[in-house]
């Protein structure tokens, strides 16, 4: 009966014989009684399904024959072939207000035909995501909004798109693969991942706790002129600020390092006299992200150091797949000198590339010397005076 149904299952025809081998003596009994046959002694007892299906008709047992008695005595059997097309239809209804979209917006279509889309869909997905991922993916890039009052205009639910539900992982998916700019790097951290990338389509998440320190910017118009009546006083600027109060920069030099401490002395040393800085404060937020492509957007120009190290070269490497910069004592050279006056510490961390510089990394390799910023300050700040070369290196 196992075999029967198992070919019911295939859509095969119960037709042919089933076999089986090392029978024991109550099986070989109960197939002889069942045919009518005389004992055998092969090491294999062999059933026709035929003959079967015709001594059930004849003897009365089951007029309708081996199929009819085969579903009376187990139940309903699915074809798998039926089942999988059932399943398909299921999946086709399921998926249209998607597909609909897709049509709609032919943007989207690298992301859904992706070979690595249909698999997380079938995954996450539940026959009611699909309607509030549509209307989801349907509202985006947005005007600045907050990421629950976004959630709860297009599904009803201000939590829908919180981290780790499934109709966050598929929209994140989809904004990765539509608007996240080609060949630009994500931060190693995956909050400030989620950050950027619901950033790139106008929604924000932490917006005030995700900071950006700036000392002298050269706002020009928009509502971050009030920065006017602070020279050489350190700002911090919020994310809302940048994206809601969007203001627009003079054409200017601006110097971007690592650390806190290198703005900080730059605002002591030099004040209102100091040229524009950015500090990304180790790994950078979506808020310097995005004020450095303002920046950059207005024409400055953008000059970037930090730590000799595998990790300062990471951030580096980053930044850099999202603006272009110029190094600012930050290549072979500058590296090779500060080895020379400075101990350094051991590096530590897997090894890096610096994509600005083909032979810093190697240099970094055979030195094995981890130089901080604080250590060369004198340096930068020399270069940040008047009497600094053009000030920049």
């Amino acid at each position: 009966m196992d075999r029967i149904v198992s070919r019911l299952r295939q859509g095969n025809d119960l037709t042919g014989s089933i076999t089986l081998t090392d029978p024991d003596p109550e099986q070989r009994r109960a197939t002889e009684l069942l045919l009518g046959r005389a004992p055998r002694r092969a090491s294999s007892i062999s059933v026709s399904l035929d003959d079967l299906d015709t001594m059930l008709r004849r003897s009365g047992i089951h007029p309708d024959g081996l199929r009819s008695a085969a579903l009376a005595l187990r139940g309903p059997v699915t074809a798998v072939a039926d089942q999988r097309a059932a399943e398909e239809l299921a999946w086709r209804e399921a998926t249209a207000p998607l597909t609909d979209l897709v049509d709609q917006k032919p943007h989207l279509l690298g992301w859904y035909a992706d070979p690595r889309t249909q698999p997380l869909l079938r995954r996450l997905g539940a026959p009611d995501i699909f309607a509030d991922l549509a209307r989801t993916l349907q509202r985006l890039p947005t005007a600045p909004l907050p990421l629950a009052q976004f959630a709860a205009l297009t599904t009803g639910n201000a939590h829908a798109l919180d981290h780790g539900t499934p109709l966050s992982t598929l929209t994140l998916s989809a904004i990765r693969a539509t608007w996240w700019p080609p060949g630009a790097d994500l931060t190693t951290a995956p909050a400030e991942q989620r950050r950027e990338l619901w950033d790139t389509v106008g929604v924000l998440v932490d917006e005030l706790s995700t900071t950006v320190l700036t000392l002298d910017l050269p706002v020009t118009d928009g509502p971050l002129t009030y920065l006017a009546a602070l020279p050489g006083e350190p700002a911090v600027l919020t994310l809302r600020q940048l994206v809601r109060q969007p203001s627009t920069f003079a054409p200017t030099a601006v110097y971007i390092c690592e650390n806190p401490t290198v703005l900080a002395a730059a605002a002591d040393l030099l004040g209102s006299t100091c040229p524009a800085m950015v500090c990304t404060n180790g790994q950078p937020t979506t808020a310097v992200i995005r004020l450095l492509h303002d920046l950059h957007r207005d024409g400055c120009e953008l000059f970037y150091h930090g730590d000799f190290d595998w990790g300062g070269l990471r951030i580096a490497n980053r930044i850099r797949t999202r603006v272009p910069w110029q190094p600012w004592r930050f290549d072979t050279r500058a590296y090779t000198l500060a080895c020379a006056n400075f101990e350094g510490q051991p590096l530590a961390d897997q090894p890096g590339e610096a994509h600005w510089d083909q032979d810093l990394a190697n240099e970094i390799r055979a030195q094995r010397k981890r130089i901080e910023e604080e250590l060369v300050l004198s340096d930068l700040l020399y270069d940040l005076t008047d009497a600094g070369p053009t000030r920049r290196v």
